[in-house]
C-alpha cells in the first residue's frame, strides 16, 4: 500500500477542461490549449507533437479535426518551413488564455482545500493552515493558544487589503480582514470580491471597537478629528492598505479634512501595538487602533465606533484547527473590553 507520509507527498492540480463542441464534433478544450500554446511557442508541428508526447502523423491529425470542426484553419506554414498560428487561431488563443487566468485563482483556493481533505484522509493528519490576516490582539493570543497537536496554522500579518488579495489569487486558505464600519459588499475592491456568490465562506469573527489612541490624560485635549490638525499634535499612521488606514482616509474624506494638514500623517506603523508604543514612549501624540492595544499599555482611548472582524475562506475548505480557532475566538472576545460577539456567519 502506498502511505502518503507528509505534505511534499501530495499534490493536486486543476486546471481548465470541458469539450468544445460544434455539430456531432467534439474536443477537449484542455487539448486545444495545449495545442494552440505549443505551435505558438516552438513554431511547429512537431514542437506540438513532442509536448503531448504524440507521433508528428497524430498531431497533425488532431489538429486538422480540429481546423474541420472550427471551419477555419488555425496555422498556416512560414516561409522557413515552420508553421505559424492564423490570425483566428492567435484570436481562439488568447480568449481560452483569459478564460483560464479568469478561473485560474478559483482553482488555486480549491486546489488547496481538497488537499487538506485529501491530507487527512490518507494521513490522518492535517497540513499546515495558510492564515494571511490584518493584526489584531485578541487573534494573536488564541492563536499562540492553541496547541500544536490540533494542527498548525502559519500566520502572516499584513494589511486587510493585501490579506485579502492573495485569498483571491488562491495563494493562502484563509484571510482575516476588516473594513471599517463597513461590510465587504459595501466596502471597495478588494474586499466586495470576497461574498457566498464567488465560494467564500465569511464568517464574522468579532466586532471591536476602534478610536483614538492618545497619552495618559490626554494632555493636548483631542475630542474630534479636526483636532489633528492643531499645531504640536503629532499623528502615527497605519501602513496605506490596511484596513485601519482605510478607515481613517474615509473619515477624513467626510470630516472635509485634507491629510496634508495632519502632521505625521506620513509616519507609518504595520501593527495597533506599534501605534500605541509610539503614544506610550512620547515619540507620537495619537494614532488611530483598537480599544485592546491602549488598554495594554495604558493609554488613553476616544471611540470612533465598532467593526466587525471577518475571517473568509474557501466554501468547501475542511480544516479542524480553523473551526477550533474560530470557536476559541469567539469564547474570548466575549470577556474583553474593546470586543464583543458578532452575528451569525454570512450565508
Amino acid at each position: 500500500m502506498n502511505v502518503v507520509a507528509g505534505r511534499e507527498a501530495l499534490a493536486v492540480a486543476f486546471k481548465l477542461g470541458g469539450t468544445v463542441r460544434i455539430g456531432a464534433k467534439a474536443f477537449e478544450v484542455g487539448d486545444l490549449i495545449v495545442m494552440l500554446e505549443a505551435i505558438r511557442r516552438t513554431g511547429s508541428i512537431k514542437g506540438f507533437a513532442e509536448t503531448l508526447g504524440l507521433s508528428y502523423r497524430a498531431a497533425w491529425n488532431r489538429l486538422q479535426a480540429c481546423e474541420t470542426a472550427l471551419g477555419r484553419p488555425l496555422v498556416r506554414k512560414t516561409q522557413g518551413q515552420g508553421s505559424e498560428l492564423t490570425e483566428f487561431g492567435t484570436t481562439l488563443a488568447e480568449a481560452f488564455a483569459l478564460a483560464a487566468s479568469g478561473v485560474g485563482a478559483s482553482l488555486e483556493r480549491e486546489t488547496r482545500a481538497i488537499e487538506h481533505r485529501l491530507r487527512r484522509l490518507l494521513t490522518g493528519q492535517a497540513g499546515a493552515l495558510a492564515l494571511a490576516a490584518s493584526h489584531d490582539p485578541l487573534l494573536l493570543d488564541v492563536l499562540h493558544a492553541i496547541p500544536p497537536e490540533h494542527g498548525e496554522i502559519r500566520l502572516s500579518v499584513m494589511g486587510s487589503s493585501a490579506a485579502v488579495r492573495l485569498l483571491l489569487a488562491g495563494g493562502i486558505d484563509v484571510a482575516g480582514f476588516h473594513c471599517g464600519a463597513l461590510s465587504p459588499e459595501q466596502a471597495e475592491a478588494p474586499f466586495s470580491g470576497v461574498n457566498t456568490a464567488a465560494g467564500f465562506a465569511v464568517h464574522r469573527l468579532f466586532e471591536r471597537e476602534q478610536g483614538l489612541l492618545l497619552a495618559p490624560g490626554n494632555p493636548l485635549g483631542i475630542r474630534t478629528l479636526a483636532d489633528l490638525t492643531a499645531g504640536g499634535v503629532r499623528y502615527v499612521n497605519r501602513q496605506p492598505g490596511s484596513g485601519t488606514r482605510l478607515w481613517f482616509d474615509r473619515m477624513l474624506a467626510e470630516a472635509g479634512l485634507a491629510p496634508a494638514r495632519i502632521r505625521g500623517y506620513e509616519v507609518e506603523e504595520f501593527t495597533h501595538q506599534a501605534v500605541a508604543a509610539l503614544i506610550a514612549c512620547g515619540a507620537a501624540d495619537v494614532g488611530l487602533g483598537v480599544r485592546a492595544a491602549a488598554d495594554r499599555l495604558g493609554l488613553d482611548f476616544l471611540s470612533v465606533g465598532w467593526e466587525r472582524y471577518y475571517l473568509a475562506a474557501s466554501r468547501t475548505l475542511a480544516a479542524p484547527v480553523f473551526d477550533e480557532l474560530i470557536a476559541a475566538v469567539g469564547a474570548r472576545a466575549a470577556d474583553i473590553p474593546g470586543y464583543r460577539l458578532a452575528e451569525t456567519d454570512m450565508h
